[in-house]
């Protein structure tokens, strides 16, 4: 199936997540181990976008972007099970309706790694009733998504796999250290968004949990698609690995695991989000660890704007043509220079990848502002600086460079 004709226009944008930007999520889970988790600083007011999304939003469209990535807060929406707020889907729905009139095209997410508190406490994704919690909320929010062009169900869903696997070894070992008596509290947060030499290394995402994932989707995009008009789909984290010599069936095994499975899940989409950042090597013994190199960016990937081409032609091979959304792609990094370098070469393998006949349907850079890192402050990814005393909004050279880019229509 491909996207409506309404939502051919080509997008040029900047994404966001709920909990990053908004400040006092209080109801999430992620809120709750923001307090328990030696070394996870805490988000906190975050960027304040929840009172000062207007301002967000006006930046990007002053600047010449015509699209803006946003996500609904599951834990703000149904605080307790089966309770959803009216106030806070309006308030949802005010943000669309601000989008629309600025001229941005609205690119909405329903989830976006948090959940509400208790929705872990239930069982989670792998409970009894997952499933059917996350469609009687993904049916609220359609209440207010009538006109949105495009719907993204889940955000990196191999990613959310991957913590969730992450989560279940911690535990596993938090038990084992206690059954041996040994000192609690030397564990220390990881973040999932960090990548290199000194810290432990990600697991693979757990093929039983990602086909749990799948099913969700699924059972919530014909829902969407049947009360709204917008395009759905889902997005997916592109590791853009490559095969050392003698490593092809090793490469082919962890495609599957960190990424086909997703994206051949979504065949019948009406379009799939690519989430590019860097490449990694395959060698016969698994992912190797990026080198570190003086020009590796402040998580400690690799400087690698060609990924962003490689991770946009794998995708749409394995699903078999499903039109394209680049939903994030960017740096991180304190030197802005830097940002409009990577993002310039990546847009150029993009582009490429355009020309050669792949749908590609927009440019969503990660991300508009500083914000909440999944656990650190440190990286900087953002567009637009943001003062965390004053929630000053600092536009960077970069926003006006992609301003730029988009008035052309290529870089």
């Amino acid at each position: 199936m491909t996207a409506k004709p309404e939502n051919t226009r080509f997008l040029w944008g900047a994404s966001t997540a709920p909990h990053q930007i908004e400040g006092n999520n209080i109801n999430s889970d992620w809120w709750q181990r923001e307090g328990q988790v030696p070394g996870l600083e805490r988000s906190g007011d975050a960027c304040d976008s929840y009172h000062r999304y207007e301002e967000d939003m006006r930046l990007l469209a002053d600047a010449g972007l015509n699209a803006y990535r946003f996500g609904v807060e599951w834990a703000r929406v149904e605080p307790v099970p089966g309770e959803f707020s009216r106030a806070e889907l309006a308030h949802y729905r005010r943000m669309i309706d601000k989008a629309l009139e600025l001229g941005l095209t609205p690119v909405v997410t329903l989830h976006h790694f948090t959940n509400p508190a208790w929705f872990p406490a239930e069982g989670g994704w792998l409970g009894e009733r997952g499933i059917d919690r996350f469609v009687s909320y993904v049916e609220r929010v359609c209440s207010i998504l009538g006109d949105v062009p495009y719907v993204a169900t889940m955000n990196e869903p191999n990613m959310l796999a991957m913590m969730m696997t992450m989560e279940r070894q911690m535990l596993q070992q938090t038990r084992q250290a206690r059954a041996e008596a040994k000192t609690e509290g030397d564990e220390v947060w990881q973040s999932p968004t960090v990548d290199n030499d000194f810290r432990p290394k990600l697991p693979a995402p757990d093929p039983a949990i990602g086909d749990v994932l799948v099913k969700a989707h699924h059972a919530v995009r014909d829902i969407v698609r049947g009360r709204t008009g917008a395009a759905v789909g889902w997005t997916v984290a592109n590791r853009a690995f490559v095969a050392r010599p003698g490593a092809e069936e090793k490469l082919t095994e962890l495609e599957h695991v960190w990424e086909n499975l997703y994206l051949e899940a979504a065949r019948g989409d009406d379009f799939i989000g690519v989430q590019s950042y860097s490449s990694q090597w395959i060698g016969e013994d698994g992912i190797e660890p990026h080198p570190q190199l003086p020009d590796n960016t402040q998580v400690g990937t690799a400087y690698r704007p060609d990924s962003l081409g490689m991770a946009v032609r794998h995708t749409w091979d394995v699903t078999g043509g499903v039109p394209i959304l680049v939903t994030e792609n960017g740096i991180a990094t304190e030197d802005d220079t830097r940002r409009i370098a990577y993002t310039r070469s990546a847009l150029e393998g993009l582009f490429a990848a355009a020309e050669d006949g792949i749908d590609v349907r927009g440019y969503l850079h990660w991300t508009a502002l500083d914000n909440y890192e999944w656990g650190h402050w440190e990286p900087k990814f953002g567009l637009i600086a943001v003062d965390r005393e004053t929630f000053e909004r600092r536009p960077k050279p970069s926003l006006a460079w992609l301003g730029g880019v988009a008035r052309r229509g290529r870089p």
